[in-house]
């Protein structure tokens, strides 16, 4: 059974993703909210609360064939401040890489480092956040490469985000996974530029990942939406016509195809400035919008259900938000709306973990079995 680390653990959507054929040897995560969520799910024997800076080396056991961060992106976001890797929040990502030198000199490195943080982790500070990432694996020994997997590939939500996946210089690639070039479905213009204001070391330590591209997704948001959504109520009438009135011409006409459909149509509405005046916008496409956290009333995701005549409006449930991030039915939430809706808005998608572990974290592990159980032990720790 292939093992981790989970830092930065959330409610253990990472956990989620790897499935029963990974062990997690270690989670970590300050807030006590999101502990809480993952204790109720994956149990308290490996759970490490607190600042990811006072970990100690010896509450890491053994060796991890990988360590997943998805560090905090406040400070990388574009909606962020934009103190990038200098920040209080996206700063902890040297946190985790000063644990990752000790155990290099612990010789029990993880074979496998994968990162995970927000689309504008690559462009922060002209792309010196990014670079200063790949520098720093590449110092610990590691070959690396960065990709952009939008989560709505995998489930009804549009979700780009920044994947750096790195792989132990000791071990071998197996050929189909290190494509010679870029591919469109996973490398955009932003990585390719970034690639291209690395240093020639730094390039040479590349890997393009060719991950394969996933069949087409048929669940749509109409798909998850519930019935009776258990932690929200309906709108009033006012409140619907007030969203409706906030609508441009354009979303107007949207609502209006919604209504001609002859079917029930979901579309999500955000609430956003424009031109200093407040508009809903809204789509049909069953697709939500990117979830996030909930700082503020107009970053969680408004449904409108349309049926004919018939328009109704509501803030996203819990547990559809929680099913948009490819959560199960059964996965235990927090209590309280807010609660959960931050747990799923500050996640990973669980399809996309899912889909990375079985093109490369399972194959790049699978290929170098048997050098890392014939090596004597000491040597195989420092592979």
């Amino acid at each position: 059974m292939n093992k981790f680390y989970e830092f930065f653990a959330g409610g253990g959507m990472v956990n989620a993703g790897l499935g029963d054929e990974w062990e997690c040897l270690f989670a970590n995560d300050f807030s006590e909210k999101k502990r809480a969520a993952y204790e109720a799910n994956w149990g308290n024997d490996h759970f490490v609360p607190g600042d990811v800076g006072r970990v100690q080396l010896d509450q890491l056991p053994t060796q991890a064939d990988l360590a997943w961060a998805s560090f905090p992106c406040q400070d990388l976001s574009v909606a962020g401040n934009g103190a990038g890797l200098k920040g209080e929040r996206s700063g902890t990502f040297w946190a985790f890489m000063k644990l990752i030198q000790q155990l290099r000199e612990d010789r029990r490195k993880p074979r496998i480092i994968a990162l995970e943080n927000v689309y504008g982790a690559i462009t922060s500070h002209a792309g010196k956040d990014f670079k200063a990432i790949i520098a720093a694996l590449a110092a610990e020994g590691y070959r690396v490469g960065g990709m952009v997997i939008d989560a709505v590939h995998f489930v009804p939500q549009s979700r780009p985000r920044l994947f750096v996946v790195a792989v132990d210089e000791a071990l071998q690639i197996p050929v189909a996974l290190d494509g010679a070039q870029p591919t469109a479905a996973w490398h955009p213009r932003a990585i390719t530029q970034a690639y291209g204001r690395l240093s020639k070391e730094l390039r040479n330590r590349w890997v393009w990942w060719n991950l394969p591209t996933p069949k087409a997704r048929r669940l749509t948001l109409e798909d998850i939406i519930e019935k009776e959504p258990q932690g929200v109520a309906w709108h009033s009438s006012d409140e619907t016509w007030n969203l409706r009135r906030m609508m441009s011409d354009v979303n107007k006409k949207k609502l209006i195809e919604a209504q001609q459909a002859g079917r029930l149509r979901v579309g999500a509405v955000y609430r956003r400035m424009r031109n200093g005046q407040q508009r809903a916008e809204v789509r049909f496409d069953g697709v939500s919008g990117c979830l996030r956290t909930p700082s503020g009333g107009s970053s969680r995701q408004t449904i409108m259900v349309v049926n004919g005549e018939d328009v109704k409006s509501r803030l996203l449930s819990p547990r559809e938000a929680a099913l948009l991030m490819g959560l199960d039915h059964d996965y235990i939430l927090p209590e309280f709306y807010t609660d959960a809706y931050h747990l799923a808005g500050d996640g990973v998608a669980v399809p996309v973990v899912a889909h990375l572990a079985r093109h490369i974290f399972e194959p790049v592990l699978a290929q170098n079995q048997l050098q890392l159980t014939e090596l004597p032990q000491d040597l195989a720790e420092a592979a």
